[in-house]
């Protein structure tokens, strides 16, 4: 959420913003411009009743002990009109503070100078690709054909038992798939990310903190008896560990890491875009999260960058890294790097990861703030990147190195799945 401060000294900066992310309804700035000055003023009358109040309370102490009953009962009667001004005052507050934050709750994070203008996929920028593109036969197989083939992945039993968009892994998918989780986490760790295991499902005030509502409500499968949500990735239930801390500047940054499955309704998704792994209503990721001193957060982010592109590099995948224009970003991020990989069966990139910069958006809803050496309180950065999601990960793993004698395993799995090829 975008802080109040921000608007009193850079309207400008804020509108541009929201053009390049093209956020439409400008006109909410003046608004809650217009608020924040009202309840100013407000506030300014509600401080000196509050301080003439307590003036004459004093007094009416000392009248009393002077024998002064009438004047001390008359400086009751104002401080009880006092009083009843102040609570109209305070209701003025509540329902002024109370309608700026429903206006800016709905209003996205600011994007970095760095990002490009842009509406569409098409506009992101490439900043570099790496990786050797697999060189297959005519008899190439996309992966829905080769799970079957190998028996690693039943998409209709998923049908049968859930709908559309939940697979079952099969015998060595199921051991894949594991292995890539237990990879990934052996990966993260070994890097300095610490790891922890949160639950899988969130209330509204976590959801909220991380910018899922109000903005994604369509998104989630809501478990409505209890008003809990079943996590739409890791970082949700990850940020909000931290949500209402205050942490030592010599603490900072704070790395973790976790495994979950994540839930998605992805409504009006169909067609041969989304066939097999390509989209899915339950998948599996792992992701990395960070908190960082907001001067080194930019520092932090290319580290992230770095590490899922060796992450590739070690699965032998070849990969382009994107920096997502305004138009294609996330309403919580302010810079956001995606990483695709080649499908060499299907013949398209397909994204597999998203490393993204949340400067304080995130951190100002969920308080997340650190005690700097003067002992100030300030709000941290956050960042989250995938580190890595799997269906399509495992897409590209099963068609780029398939052959006439199965699929070979990338030489860092091969001690988790036991095995050098899957037949």
């Amino acid at each position: 959420m975008l802080s109040l401060q921000l608007f009193r000294t850079h309207k400008e900066l804020i509108i541009e913003g929201l053009k390049k992310k093209n956020f439409k309804d400008l006109d909410v700035v003046d608004t809650i411009i217009a608020l924040d000055e009202k309840r100013r003023t407000i506030q300014v009358e509600n401080d000196k009743i509050a301080a003439e109040i307590n003036a004459a309370s004093k007094s009416i102490g000392m009248l009393m002990g002077q024998g002064k009953k009438e004047e001390a009962e008359a400086h009751k009667a104002e401080v009880a009109s006092k009083k009843d001004a102040a609570k109209e005052i305070a209701n003025q507050l509540a329902t002024l503070e109370n309608e700026q934050q429903e206006l800016l709750i709905r209003l996205p994070n600011l994007p970095h100078s760095s990002v490009p203008f842009g509406k569409t996929p098409e506009e992101n920028e490439t900043v570099r690709s790496g990786g050797v593109r697999p060189s297959l036969t005519a008899q190439k197989l996309p992966h829905w054909e080769l799970t079957t083939k190998y028996n690693l992945i039943d998409f209709e039993l998923g049908n049968k038992i859930t709908g559309s968009g939940f697979p079952v892994y099969m015998g060595k998918g199921a051991k894949l798939q594991r292995s890539l989780i237990t990879y990934f986490l052996d990966y993260n760790t070994a890097a300095g990310y610490d790891e922890v295991y949160p639950p899988f499902m969130v209330n509204e005030a976590s959801a909220y903190g991380t910018g899922q509502l109000p903005d994604k409500e369509g998104q989630m499968y809501h478990a409505t008896a209890d008003n809990f949500y079943l996590i739409p990735t890791a970082e949700v239930p990850v940020t909000n560990l931290y949500r209402d801390t205050i942490t030592a500047e010599k603490d900072l940054p704070v790395k973790m890491t976790a495994y979950t499955p994540c839930f998605r309704r992805e409504a009006g998704s169909y067609g041969k875009d989304v066939r097999g792994l390509n989209r899915l209503h339950q998948f599996d990721k792992v992701e990395i999260v960070q908190f960082t001193h907001p001067d080194k957060s930019y520092d932090a982010l290319e580290d992230m960058v770095q590490h899922v592109e060796k992450l590739l590099q070690n699965l032998g995948l070849e990969y382009r890294i994107l920096r997502l224009c305004g138009g294609d970003m996330s309403f919580t991020s302010a810079l956001t790097y995606d990483f695709e990989v080649y499908s060499a069966a299907q013949e398209r990139w397909l994204e597999v990861s998203s490393v993204s910069n949340f400067e304080s958006f995130q951190t100002n809803r969920c308080k997340i703030r650190y005690k700097n050496a003067e002992g100030k309180t300030q709000l941290a950065h956050s960042l989250n990147g995938s580190s890595l999601a799997l269906p399509r990960i495992m897409a590209c793993l099963i068609e780029n190195f398939q052959t006439p004698e199965g699929i070979i395993v990338p030489e860092v799995l091969q001690g988790y799945m036991a095995c050098s090829i899957i037949n």
